[in-house]
């Protein structure tokens, strides 16, 4: 059963169409990316997903209800969060401090602190530097914030942009592996990702967009061996 559904999908900047009909849908539990160059319309569609873009056309459904048209901030209070692209941090305030940011929302309040510990548990780091202020932080410990801030906030659909944009290889495959942990955990992720290899390497389905549309679809495993796949993003 998916939980999250958009169909056709039709979006964009003042008169600037970006999004041209894309749809896609997210098994409850599962683990999809989303995935494609520069400029084809990744981070609009989670803009537009969450409502800090209205679409033009096309229809968004949450856990059966239609939320197209629902603010960004009642969404979040829904289970839809976000960890946006370049992390967005309040920098001056302490890792602890920014989770509590996370923790916002009347349902996620109830369950500080058992999100907290599962926070903790999944990024050590974070809990011997609780009290570090978040811009003192390296890219990597500051990028295991954002999902840990997203965590905090009690996710149904975890969305994430950009997991692993500028970042140390080794970081990114602890993110990475964070990721196969929160959906034992039950959470549905949507990660949204220029490193297509690692990201069809931990997903369990995906989606290929291209120029505002989803071009190509389907179980990872089977999107990796892809021969359009391989040439276009792997290189192979």
């Amino acid at each position: 059963m998916n939980i999250l559904e958009i169909k056709d999908i039709v979006s964009g900047y003042g008169e600037v169409q970006i999004l041209w009909g894309a749809s896609l849908g997210l098994m409850e539990g599962s683990l999809t990316c989303l995935v494609g160059g520069n400029g084809v319309g990744k981070t609009t569609l989670l803009r537009t997903l969450m409502g800090s873009i209205r679409p033009w056309q096309g229809t968004v459904t949450f856990a059966g209800h239609d939320i197209s048209h629902t603010p960004p901030y009642t969404k979040a209070d829904m289970g839809l969060v976000l960890v946006p692209e370049g992390r967005q941090l309040f920098t001056d305030m302490t890792v602890v401090e920014n989770l509590e940011m996370g923790a916002s929302n009347r349902r996620a309040r109830s369950k500080w602190t058992e999100n907290l510990a599962r926070v903790y548990e999944l990024f050590p780091r974070l809990k011997e530097r609780s009290t570090q202020k978040a811009g003192t932080m390296s890219g990597g410990e500051q990028q295991m914030l954002a999902v840990a801030r997203g965590i905090m906030a009690d996710p149904k659909v975890l969305m994430i942009d950009e997991l692993s944009l500028g970042l140390a290889p080794v970081l990114v495959l602890t993110l990475f592996e964070s990721l196969r942990q929160l959906r034992a955990l039950g959470i549905t992720i949507l990660l949204v990702e220029q490193n297509v290899q690692m990201a069809l390497a931990v997903s369990d389905y995906g989606y290929v967009l291209s120029e505002g549309k989803v071009e190509l679809e389907g179980p990872a495993r089977q999107l990796i061996k892809n021969k359009h796949v391989r040439s276009t993003y792997l290189g192979l």
